[in-house]
């Protein structure tokens, strides 16, 4: 597995192309924004962009879907029907799926948001606006931010310390270094 990572500028969220070198197929996670540079990663090494996978439904983590879609045909996979419509495999609760070549285990972690999902390939956590380095997402209420917390502690830091955590927004961190210094986890809003 390799990971190549991608800055939003407009939004400054992450975005990520995870491509099984093998296989020579990729998948995309929050298409923010998409670029030449994207382009000319997937088109250079021969890769088939399988698949889209979003983790949340804001602009800054979904806006470049449509210029993907008018060049690639991938598989789209949220909890928001509304991503893109008939188009999206609507996915719920904690589950796996397998493509290009990869197990991709999902979890719901609302609080954030409702449709607020996280995925993990191999031992890399794909957070979304989840948790990132010191702090976990914004919350619209202390009920909605006991859910995010209570969510946090049961499916992300069950996870061996030295699972790497690629955010939504940010620097990668681990599980390890969130357990220890994660401001959100320990305020109360």
């Amino acid at each position: 597995m390799k990971i190549y990572f991608h800055l939003n500028i407009k939004g400054f969220s992450n975005c990520y192309i995870v491509v099984n070198e093998f296989l020579k197929e990729a998948i995309i996670i929050d298409p923010g924004q998409i670029t030449e540079e994207m382009i000319n990663r997937i088109e250079k090494d021969s890769y088939t962009l399988v698949a889209v996978f979003i983790t949340h439904n804001h602009a800054s983590h979904v806006n470049g879907l449509k210029t993907l879609r008018k060049i690639y045909v991938p598989e789209i996979y949220a909890a928001d029907w509304e991503i893109a419509g008939n188009a999206t495999h609507v996915i719920t609760g904690d589950g796996s799926i397998c493509i290009a070549g990869f197990t991709i285990k999902y979890a719901a972690i609302p609080g954030h948001t409702d449709d607020s999902m996280v995925y993990k390939i191999g031992n890399v956590l794909f957070t979304g606006d989840t948790i990132s380095a010191g702090k976990i997402g914004p919350t619209n209420s202390n009920y909605s931010n006991i859910i995010l917390r209570t969510h946090i502690e049961r499916k992300i830091f069950s996870e061996c310390d030295a699972t790497v955590i690629m955010p939504g927004h940010g620097p990668p961190t681990s599980v390890g270094a969130e357990k220890l210094f994660n401001i959100g986890m320990t305020q109360q809003k």
